[in-house]
């Protein structure tokens, strides 16, 4: 052995503990991963779902319950292929999936379970194909989901997603309106026969609504969302709340069994239900959540002293009076449906505190409805009706506001 031979040695060890590799997610942005198809491998004992990759993400599984679920949790992804593609999967135990952004920097695969089943393996891989995610699950007994759901909710509690703060907007007295686009990201909303999906049209016309309403000048506009994101809904109630909404608008679209019911309707909210089916609607637009994969929870009904009674029935009159004005206004460009006042317990309607409503465009399965949705004319033509309509309540109100500030300042007439 040459003699520097052991000095040498003893620098490299010194090298190694002096300067340890650095951690490349520390300092170097993260590279893009897009999910280019995904498809289902059915075994004789098991299921596959296979999405290829085209980088290799972390990857985290949880089972839920009440219905049966599996959650994948991964950093965001970008999904290049249709947003309904398992929608049907023909599979014994996955019975379908979704896939979207769930929060800033936070993609989510839902998978609903025919049964009871257990997470074999949730990771991704290297395959002769190239990167992919691979999800396998088996059927399992029904105590044994149940038992494994408890211990994963003692273990880690699911948060909800945190949304960035907004940048602060210069001081104005113009009255802000807040239009919320519903579901989006990994919740789809209802979907067409010919792979329509809610949460697209319903941005659109949000959009455009948005700067038909900021045209006028009369006031400010804020979207609950701008882009495919999963927002829950106690969030769209809270951006509406902090940002002092004179007036909130979820838009929505539905899909019926029934290719014969159209048109739209303008719901606002009631403890009961003004019939049957506005309760199932509400039933179903109170489930986006469980959608997203987060817990489905009873709403406790907010209990207040006698002004928070009072500024709650002064809203719920507003929200009313807006209904009327929508309807009104809305006559002229498009279909409303047989019975289009209704009322229900919309979870997204109920601040106290901001005149609200839930303006269903139409229905999906309608081919009429369809035609009219995805139609550039008519959502501009609506969208500006829908403006008018946000307009003379802006400025009703207003007119309000100033009338007691005026009978003050009049002279006293003379006796």
């Amino acid at each position: 052995m040459r003699a520097g031979a052991p000095l040498a040695c003893l620098l490299a060890a010194l090298a190694a503990v002096a300067l340890p590799a650095r951690p490349a997610a520390a300092d170097e942005p993260r590279k893009e991963i897009s999910a280019l198809t995904a498809r289902i491998e059915a075994l004789p004992d098991r299921s596959r779902l296979l999405f290829d990759l085209t980088g290799l993400p972390p990857v985290t599984a949880r089972p839920v319950a009440n219905p049966p679920r599996i959650i994948v949790d991964l950093p965001e992804v970008l999904f290049r292929m249709e947003a309904n593609a398992g929608l049907s999967t023909g599979d014994k135990l996955i019975k379908s999936y979704r896939y979207g952004l769930f929060a800033p920097g936070r993609s989510r695969v839902v998978i609903d379970l025919a049964g009871p089943a257990k997470i074999l393996k949730a990771d991704s891989e290297v395959a002769l194909g190239g990167p992919r995610l691979v999800i396998e699950l088996a059927p399992t007994g029904a105590a044994h989901f149940a038992a494994t759901v408890a211990e994963q909710a003692r273990l880690q509690r699911p948060q909800p997603p945190v949304l960035p703060p907004q940048a602060p907007k210069p001081p104005t007295d113009k009255p802000m309106v807040v239009v919320d686009p519903g579901h989006g990201g990994v919740d789809m909303g209802a979907t067409g026969k010919h792979g329509e999906l809610e949460k697209d049209v319903v941005l659109e016309f949000a959009r455009a609504l948005r700067d038909k309403i900021e045209a006028t000048g009369h006031a400010r506009v804020l979207l609950t969302r701008d882009h495919d994101m999963f927002l829950p809904l106690a969030e769209r109630v809270r951006i509406a709340r902090e940002n002092n909404a004179s007036l909130f608008i979820s838009i929505h679209a539905d899909t019926l069994s029934s290719s014969r019911v159209e048109g739209a309707t303008v719901y606002t909210v009631s403890e009961r239900a003004s019939d049957a089916g506005a309760a199932r609607t509400a039933e179903k637009e109170n489930l986006a959540d469980q959608s997203a994969g987060l817990e489905s929870k009873a709403e406790a009904e907010e209990v207040g002293d006698i002004l928070f009674e009072l500024t709650r029935r002064e809203t719920r009159a507003y929200s009313r009076q807006f209904s009327h004005s929508l309807i009104s206004f809305w006559k002229e460009v498009g279909a409303l449906n047989k019975n289009p006042r209704r009322s229900a317990g919309f979870v997204v309607l109920k601040a106290f505190d901001v005149p609200s409503v839930l303006l269903e465009l139409g229905y999906l399965s309608s081919e009429k409805d369809l035609a009219r949705l995805t139609s550039q004319e008519w959502r501009e033509r609506a969208a500006q009706k829908s403006a008018e309509a946000v307009d003379a309540f802006i400025s009703a109100r207003s007119r309000e506001a100033r009338a007691p500030a005026e009978a003050r300042s009049s002279p006293a007439r003379p006796q």
